[in-house]
């Protein structure tokens, strides 16, 4: 027994070490990090590192770094759940890229020998054969392209072997407890790709239930404590399920996607083969040649009963058919086309495949199977040609790997009794798999360009902003130079940019509504841009464009604290981004008129609704009367075109409602006081009914003079709290200049917590008759119950496992006789 653990442990090792080690000479040849990382995983570790290192201003219920302040603990459970993110943190913080690499590659390698494992309990078969066909999972296409970038999805790699092991505990009826911890582990890495492997773990449950003959007293049983077994771990992960489950609801909705590409057939069948991923947004399933010759071939392999066969042919089919119907693909992402991927579940197939595959290799085809799978091969290369462009690496590892893969197999059928023919056999396996997932690695790391901001240039951002903090007084934002998607997570600061799944509905709106800019249908957030927007959320530095080496230049300002206070009676403006600034800011300081066509195609006023500026051509020319020796300000939001006004041009990309385009300064209002802009439209485009504002000299600062004389104090902050002390009897509503998202509560001079009052979507407090302290405290909603859920079936389990122990005791043979139920009853 000790013997087979020790062998079982080094094929699963070398399956994990084959996979990663692949991953990382595909990484290594091609000498960059895999595209994207820099997007999204390298600044949520980069927050991890600060929140294990104590150097967050927030904790894992909030964060006040991304949005001007922002739920996390949905963001930590969507992306930092991975356990293997965790000792990121030992390395470096400006180690960002290795850290999210030696994640992936940890991730890959578990994944790969829980897949070998699982594979070696679906049918038995020659040990390392089992670690080279769970390769092909490890290192699927899936993995290359999508999957290697994001460690939150990728630990749904580990979640579909480690389910299937668990399918295969009940149908042996055992390890109840263990099992239900090991679905609340796998919810509780990542509910998004726990949903989809459950799914395909119950696929395969049934397969192996229906496959195989059974009593159906069995079948009942065993799926009797798959169900319960199930049900108790999703249970135990409550916490996660429920917070996300809230999160959701009050996030920015996505941009819709088709999630079907325009490759038709020959798209779909391109995407098996090795190399020809990328381009058009299809499911990656490839996983090598070998995997695709033995599930081609498992029809036509006689020594799979027909009863197997046949089950495993109708579920590789049922699970293909839902990743080309529109309805189904739909129901993979929970009616939700994801925007950055509409196949993320596209490891769950790439799984099936290999596992099928498996079967079919176990059984050691015969030279029909091997015939058969090389024609099915064939025809599924000559379709996807005839409809799709196939690269000339995809044919090299198709001719000359599929005859050499072919010859190999069939050594291992007839000489199969000859130790020396198989070693060279699976050595021959093992090398033409291992080229062909880094050939594929070396080609998907190369296929669209490498992250954009140097390592250089952000750590001098990280050193620019540290040294601007003033946290709690004010906010150090890294916007608006751009060096990726999270920069105050990136940089430690404290900012408006932000990308979320969860990034609150209330977030978006607030900063879409003064001006700032998003991307991603609202999903992407940006800074404010304009001198009143930053003052407004008390910023107090920042990082503008500049020169090189670092293209950046710190800039300095004074603003007023973070909790100010509105007059009485204040009544919000919301007919223009410039009267919604005015109103949380508690002063008039903006010239708006209603501009005046002036030249061009002429533009249809449509009410309060805005400007329609017609496209192509001249282009359509406005004029505004402000106060001479103001700066003009142009907000087009929606616009798409080239806007020039004062000396000033500037590219606008607007396009609703995915992209929404800042507030951007036109220059010095001259002597005359007309403000003349320009606008070339590639297209008819919208504009706000007052797109000019002009900011007064010296109004801005005699506001912020103001609210900082009637503002807070002093202003405290914890990891999810606010403390502020206010002038003493100070009236009105006091204003935090954080998002009014779901969760907060606040008092006033210690009297009992209430919801705020949300003041054009910043959190507002009334302050009554008057008031000197204010406190305020964000718990994530849906916690308190997740956490009661999760109380309650834990005190259930403990029990059933107590309850298991005592019975395995009141049947366990004491040790004596059992002694001498060996020896025999005269001690021989």
């Amino acid at each position: 027994m000790r013997t087979e653990r020790r062998r079982e442990a080094l094929v699963c090792g070398g399956a994990a070490g084959l996979a990663a080690g692949g991953y990382a000479l595909a990484a290594g040849l091609r000498g960059r990090w895999p595209t994207g990382v820099g997007d999204l995983s390298v600044p949520y570790h980069a927050h991890l590192w600060d929140l294990l290192h104590g150097q967050a201003a927030g904790d894992l219920l909030f964060n006040w770094n991304s949005g001007y302040g922002a739920p996390f603990l949905p963001d930590f459970f969507a992306y930092l759940m991975n356990p293997f993110s965790w000792p990121t943190a030992l390395l470096p913080r400006d180690q960002g890229p290795l850290a999210v690499f030696l994640v992936a590659l940890a991730t890959i390698g578990l994944a790969t020998a829980l897949m070998a494992h699982l594979l070696g309990r679906l049918h038995p078969g020659p040990h390392w054969l089992r670690a080279i066909a769970a390769v092909g999972y490890g290192l699927c296409a899936w993995v290359l392209d999508v999957g290697g970038t994001a460690p939150m999805w990728l630990w749904g790699l580990v979640s579909l072997p480690l389910l299937g092991l668990v399918g295969d505990w009940c149908l042996h009826e055992r390890r109840w407890v263990a099992g239900s911890l090991c679905v609340a582990l796998v919810w509780a890495g990542n509910l998004y790709t726990a949903a989809l492997a459950t799914l395909i773990a119950g696929l395969l449950f049934a397969v192996r239930t229906f496959a195989t003959p059974r009593p159906f007293r069995h079948r009942v049983r065993a799926t009797g404590r798959a169900v319960t077994l199930t049900t108790t771990g999703v249970l135990l992960a409550s916490p996660v399920l429920f917070v996300a489950v809230r999160a959701a609801r009050g996030a920015q909705p996505e941009s819709p996607v088709q999630p079907v590409g325009p490759g038709g057939l020959g798209g779909h069948l391109a995407r098996l083969l090795p190399t020809a991923q990328g381009g058009q947004q299809l499911p990656d399933v490839a996983i090598g040649v070998l995997g695709l010759l033995l599930v081609c071939g498992l029809a036509f392999n006689r020594r799979v009963r027909i009863r197997e066969r046949a089950v495993w042919c109708a579920a590789l089919v049922l699970v293909v058919l839902t990743f080309v119907w529109t309805p189904t693909v739909l129901v993979w992402h929970g009616l939700a086309i994801p925007a950055g991927g509409p196949y993320r579940a596209a490891f769950v197939l790439s799984g099936l495949l290999v596992l099928a595959g498996w079967v079919s290799l176990a059984h050691r085809p015969d030279w029909l199977a091997l015939l058969g799978g090389s024609a099915v091969t064939a025809v599924v290369a000559v379709l996807a040609a005839s409809r799709h462009a196939v690269p000339a690496s995809t044919w090299v590892l198709l001719g000359v790997g599929g005859v050499v893969l072919l010859a190999a197999l069939l050594v291992l059928d007839r000489r199969h009794t000859d130790r020396r023919a198989n070693v060279l056999a699976t050595w021959v396996l093992g090398g033409a798999v291992l080229g062909n997932a880094v050939w594929s690695g070396y080609a998907a790391l190369g296929a669209t360009p490498a992250d954009t901001a140097s390592p250089a240039a952000v750590r001098a951002g990280y050193a620019a902003v540290r040294e601007a903090a003033d946290w709690p007084d004010g906010r150090s934002d890294p916007g608006p130079h751009a060096f990726g998607a999270n920069d105050p997570l990136l940089l430690n600061g404290q900012g408006g940019g932000y990308f979320s799944a969860s990034l609150p509905t209330v977030t978006a709106l607030l900063l879409h509504d003064l001006g700032a800019g998003w991307t991603a249908g609202g999903r992407q957030t940006t800074s404010v841009t304009d001198p009143v927007g930053r003052a407004l959320f008390a910023v107090r530095a920042h990082l503008d464009d500049g020169p090189p080496p670092d293209g950046f230049t710190p800039v300095r300002a004074a603003a007023p604290p973070l909790v100010t206070v509105l007059p009485p009676g204040a009544r919000p403006d919301t007919s223009s981004v410039w009267s919604r600034q005015e109103s949380l800011l508690g002063s008039q300081v903006y010239d708006t008129p209603l501009p005046v066509p002036a030249g061009g195609p002429a533009p249809t006023l449509h009410g309060s609704s805005g400007w329609s500026v017609p496209g192509g051509g001249e282009g359509t020319v406005f004029t505004a009367g402000c106060t001479p020796g103001g700066t003009a300000y142009f907000h087009g939001v929606w616009y798409r075109g080239t806007v020039s006004g004062l000396g000033t041009s500037y590219r606008s990309d607007g396009e609703q409602p995915t992209t929404a385009v800042a507030i951007h300064r036109l220059g010095t209002v001259p002597a005359d006081g007309v403000v003349r802009v320009t606008l070339r439209s590639d297209v008819v485009s919208q504009v706000p009914a007052r797109p000019i504002g002009c900011l007064r000299a010296g109004a801005l600062e005699a506001a912020v003079a103001r609210l900082t004389a009637t503002g807070a104090t002093r202003v405290e902050a914890g990891g999810h709290t606010v403390a502020a002390a206010l002038p003493a009897g100070s009236t009105g509503t006091a204003l935090l200049s954080v998002p009014a998202t779901e969760g907060w509560t606040c008092a006033v001079d210690g009297r009992p917590a209430t919801v705020p009052t949300p003041v054009l979507g910043m959190i507002g407090v009334p302050l009554g008759g008057g008031a000197s302290r204010l406190t305020c405290a964000f718990r994530p909603p849906g916690l308190t119950e997740g956490l009661t859920v999760t109380s309650g079936t834990a005190a259930v389990l403990a029990l059933v496992a107590v309850f298991a122990r005592l019975s395995r005791r009141r049947t366990r043979i004491p040790r004596r006789d059992r002694r001498l139920a060996v020896q025999g009853p005269d001690g021989a």
